[in-house]
């Protein structure tokens, strides 16, 4: 039987037909409009996207090219994983967290956000759902609800920095909460969840069954030490917890597309499953890339923490000359300046004045959530010149 859409202004109506209610009322949260708008200014330094400036290093893009040469386009046909990779990881995990993380508890992805939606589709059901720590990056929300669980936001509170309470976060779950989600250091607060904070979230789930979502791609951006307090320092094979990672941010590559997600080893043959019907696995010179970040790039690391610590001191001292700016205690993990100004409930205001004046781009908090409208994040993973630039320009305009 085939089906004939009558030729009228109202067709668009009947496309939608048969579309599920989450995706078609889906939609992209973003700064499309000041995006616009600084095209038609021109000179307009955009800090307002999560990425630094800093292209891929040659050590990391040879050994795809390499992988090219070598003749490895084909198909992985371990889904989870190319071997040489799934051995970095494994090695990598363990170092840096101190306890034993074997192969059958990682499956590579096309990207941190596959590896986060692998792990809500593990878990969520429709009529279930997931308490997300807030302010949060708006992909958790959105992808909670492609899924078909209810997004639970619940926020830190803000006293001068940012704050988690325990007691509260576990009174927000219900008989049909899923997971909690948590993302460590934050974005785009910086908040970093303590080791006691980490214990207190696994006796939780060890007591009720929920299951513990860390989002640790921020991890190595961890300005107070080597890496950031990690759910997988204390928990057990057997534990309900997932961790999202992603070479994204810590090793310079966004636009490669390649991620982890660590899990008890109890489901990887339901998450190599997953990744066949989801996407077929990650591609072979990705993955080769991605090996030499593991295997190399300590070094590339520890360059990437500078820029932010440099970016960072300089939003601090320059912001802090603005009169009106309240600047939260300066964050210790991620690579955002995350701050208010007073008399600005909504920051799209504050965001669109900026960029009108000093040719800055930022990225309003209500994208974060409703605790995070009065605020403005700047991504200071950028060179240090360039930070300068924009700071002076702000600086000139605010004043």
């Amino acid at each position: 039987m085939s089906f004939i859409l009558p030729h009228s202004s109202s067709s668009a109506r009947y496309a939608f037909d048969g579309v599920r209610a989450q995706i078609r009322d889906l939609h992209t949260e973003n700064i499309a409009n000041l995006a616009v708008r600084a095209r038609e200014l021109g000179d307009v330094i955009a800090l307002w996207y999560g990425e630094g400036d800093m292209v891929t290093p040659a050590f990391i893009r040879d050994a795809a090219k390499a992988a090219f040469d070598e003749g490895l386009t084909f198909y992985v046909p371990n889904m989870r994983g190319h071997g040489p990779l799934n051995e970095a990881l494994s090695e990598y995990q363990t170092r840096i967290h101190g306890r034993s993380i074997p192969i059958a508890r990682t499956t590579v992805t096309p990207g941190g956000m596959q590896a986060l939606y692998l792990a809500l589709e593990l878990l969520v059901d429709t009529g279930t759902n997931v308490v997300y720590v807030a302010p949060q990056w708006p992909n958790i929300h959105n992808a909670i609800h492609l899924i078909g669980g209810e997004p639970r936001p619940f926020s830190l509170d803000f006293k001068g920095d940012w704050q988690l309470d325990l007691d509260r976060l576990f009174a927000s779950c219900d008989a049909r909460t899923r997971a909690i989600f948590l993302s460590t250091p934050s974005n785009p607060t910086g908040w970093t969840a303590t080791r006691e904070e980490m214990q207190a979230l696994l006796d939780f789930s060890r007591r009720t069954g929920i299951w513990i979502i860390s989002d640790e791609v921020y991890g190595r951006l961890y300005l107070e030490g080597d890496v950031a307090p990690s759910i997988l320092q204390i928990a057990e094979d057997g534990d309900r917890v997932l961790s999202v990672n992603s070479f994204s941010k810590a090793w310079a590559m966004t636009g490669w597309r390649v991620g982890w997600l660590t899990h008890p080893s109890g489901v990887a043959d339901q998450l190599g499953a997953m990744t066949q019907y989801v996407n077929s696995g990650t591609a072979a010179p990705i993955q080769a890339g991605a090996v030499a970040a593991i295997r190399q790039g300590e070094p590339l690391v520890e360059e990437i923490r500078q820029r932010i610590r440099i970016g960072l001191d300089l939003a601090y001292d320059r912001l802090a000359q603005i009169p009106g700016t309240i600047l939260p205690t300066k964050p210790r993990g991620g690579m955002y300046a995350f701050f208010a100004l007073e008399g600005e409930n909504d920051a799209r205001r504050a965001c669109a004045r900026i960029l009108e004046t000093a040719r800055v781009g930022l990225a309003p908090g209500h994208l974060f959530g409703n605790s995070a409208a009065a605020f403005l994040r700047m991504c200071v993973c950028r060179d240090s010149n360039q930070i300068e630039t924009a700071l002076q320009r702000m600086t000139a305009a605010m004043n």
